[in-house]
């Protein structure tokens, strides 16, 4: 689950971490208001950045600086009439701008292949690392964080001084990067992202130019399937910006990923999903989801991950892969039936069921005329003719017209 970057934000806060003051707001007059309070709290430039789940908002004209009021809810006007990526900007944080005097990236990801938190740095900020990744990898520098105590102080140093960050900054270095890690471990995240982690001037309370680190944005990827143990984090889900289908999966309880091929996939069993897939891809054609209705599923959870599969517009043919054992193959074939007899398009459907109950659902499923396969490979190779039947009927003479 992503988060904004003002809610990400709060998460450092909550584990001491520097983090400039700022406000979140959804009109033009809430970010002049929000522009008055920072300038009168004694900031110089305040900035107006949009709040959307992408990166590169600066390059699509999401990140404003202003001089006084009057700009800052111009620049918030023209921000809100943005979409950046496809996404509408629905929200603003606004606060202080800072003096930048150099720029860093900081980044804890949890790495699957090494099961360890690796922390990334790089003296290469303010840009997506993606693209320092590609142009210059070496520039990115990477350690392992134990698995049991956290980012050690010395690992820390160690990934300060690769960035050409020390003297007065180490400590504060030290405090940041371990307090990444401690912010991913508190909150079950995936990702902890400061980007840029930035040198910034500030002046003293006697008058004098000081530097200090100071995390600028934040990104943070929470692990959905830990959010039990953290029931205050789902609050932070942003509604706004989740996928309709995403959203409708989660509330039926269905574990949904929708991808770029034609052919839906309805099965029982992250495993057998897999392996569905696996086969479709092998008999030639492309899996338009990943769809695990799991164990147990009545008619009502089959009828509402059929919905899914069918509100994708690039679907062409659905594969139904059920193995019979806490799931009884009747119950999935009632859902089928009912889907299919409040479905708006007419979907070409394979099923295959086997297991628990599956001569009853046999039955069924010949007496409302619904295309079976004995095998997996033929179900497979079942759904991929007609998806390929489709297409060529769509392209065909007089499509279109």
């Amino acid at each position: 689950m992503k988060i904004q970057e003002a809610d990400a934000k709060s998460l450092l806060l909550e584990q001491g971490l520097p983090v400039p003051a700022w406000e979140v707001v959804r009109s033009a007059d809430d970010a002049r208001a929000a522009a008055e309070r920072a300038f009168a709290a004694g900031a110089d430039l305040v900035v107006v950045k949009a709040q959307v789940l992408v990166g590169g908002r600066g390059k699509a004209g999401g990140v404003k600086v202003a001089a006084d009021a009057d700009a800052a809810e111009a620049a918030a006007r023209a921000i809100l009439a943005l979409e950046i990526k496809g996404i509408p900007v629905r929200k603003l944080l606004v606060g202080p701008a800072a003096d930048i005097v150099r720029e860093y990236y900081l980044g804890a990801i949890l790495d699957r292949v090494s099961r360890r938190i690796v922390v990334m740095a790089s003296a290469e900020g303010g840009v997506e690392i993606e693209e320092v990744a590609r142009v210059n990898p070496g520039a990115i520098h990477r350690l392992a964080a134990h698995p049991h105590l956290g980012l050690l102080d010395w690992q820390a140093r160690e990934l300060a001084f690769a960035i050409g960050l020390g003297g007065a900054h180490l400590r504060d270095f030290v405090r940041i990067a371990t307090g990444l890690v401690a912010t991913m471990l508190a909150n079950d995240a995936d990702l902890v992202e400061v980007n840029p982690l930035a040198l910034v001037r500030e002046t003293a309370a006697d008058g004098t130019s000081v530097e200090r680190l100071a995390c600028l944005d934040a990104k943070i990827t929470l692990d959905d399937s830990a959010l039990f143990r953290h029931p205050g984090l789902e609050a932070l889900r942003d509604l706004d910006e989740e996928d309709p289908a995403d959203r409708q999966a989660r509330e039926d309880g269905i574990n949904f990923i929708k991808l770029d091929g034609s052919i839906g996939c309805m099965v029982n069993g992250a495993g057998l999903a897999m392996t569905t897939m696996d086969l479709v891809k092998r008999a030639g054609g492309e899996p338009a989801n990943f769809l695990d209705i799991g164990g147990g599923a009545r008619a009502d959870k089959v009828a509402a991950a059929m919905r899914l599969i069918l509100a994708d517009p690039q679907v062409s043919a659905i594969l139904v892969n059920i193995f019979g054992g806490i799931t009884r193959g009747d119950e999935v074939a009632r859902g089928l039936i009912e889907a299919r007899a409040v479905q708006t398009r007419d979907v070409p459907m394979v099923v295959r069921i086997v297991g628990t109950n599956a001569a009853e659902a046999a039955a069924l499923l010949e007496a409302n005329h619904f295309a079976t396969a004995a095998s997996l490979d033929d179900a497979a190779a079942q759904a991929v003719a007609a998806a390929r039947s489709a297409a060529a009927a769509a392209d065909g003479p007089g499509a279109g017209r």
